[in-house]
């Protein structure tokens, strides 16, 4: 009888490792979620959205600062990461004038000095307003009938531009004026944003302005 009751659990137990090796199991490529590549042409939609929304906002930059009016340039700052300002092609993310957001919103009403770089040439220190720089350095010209491009350069003189070294991967536009005959074309200029998506839409974090230097 006790041989018997032994025989019969050895035949269970192999059935049940029969069973339990038969079972199949789990991939692991099922448990991820697959997603599906984009097509080309939804790819091509995304881009040109894409760069209609950055132009948009080059576009409404420019006239902020054609009216004067701060207060909408204020709001196209970058929430968090606030906005620096090069008074020519090089970018020195330790000397360049930088402000958060709300910086920006706190002094752009006042008559506090602030140093923004030094002069080309002679090396002087350029003291001003938030209004002023923004007045008579950053919109030296009406940049809104400018030659406008996206993350290409059209202007470039003898200044070192490392936009693309300090801003890797960013979006950026150029607004150039070509210079003029009378000048040997040495008066050009060119203003420069880049620009870095939050929450849906395209904010400033830099403007780079660039001319012909010494």
């Amino acid at each position: 009888m006790k041989k018997l009751f032994v025989s019969i659990l050895m035949l269970s137990l192999v059935v049940a490792c029969k069973k339990e090796a038969g079972k199949p199991v789990p991939s692991e490529i099922d448990t991820i979620t697959r997603v599906t590549p984009l097509d080309s042409a939804t790819i091509a939609k995304e881009k040109v959205k894409k760069e209609g929304d950055i132009k948009k906002v080059n576009d409404e930059v420019l006239q902020a600062l054609k009216a004067k009016d701060y207060k909408t340039f204020a709001s196209l700052i970058h929430p968090e990461k606030g906005i620096s300002f090069s008074m020519y092609a090089f970018v020195d993310p330790k000397g360049d004038k930088h402000f958060s957001k709300e910086e920006f919103e706190k002094y752009q009403p006042t008559k506090t000095l602030f140093t923004w770089g030094a002069k080309d040439g002679s090396g002087d220190p350029y003291k001003a307003t938030i209004n002023d720089y923004l007045g008579k350095w950053v919109f030296a010209a009406d940049f809104t009938a400018s030659q406008y491009s996206l993350n290409k350069f059209i202007g470039g003189g003898n200044s070192l531009n490392n936009l693309e070294k300090i801003y890797p991967k960013k979006d950026f536009t150029e607004n150039y004026i070509k210079g003029t005959e009378k000048n040997g074309e040495m008066d050009w200029k060119t203003l420069r944003f880049v620009f870095e998506e939050f929450q849906g839409k395209y904010y400033l974090i830099a403007v780079v302005n660039d001319q012909w230097t010494i």
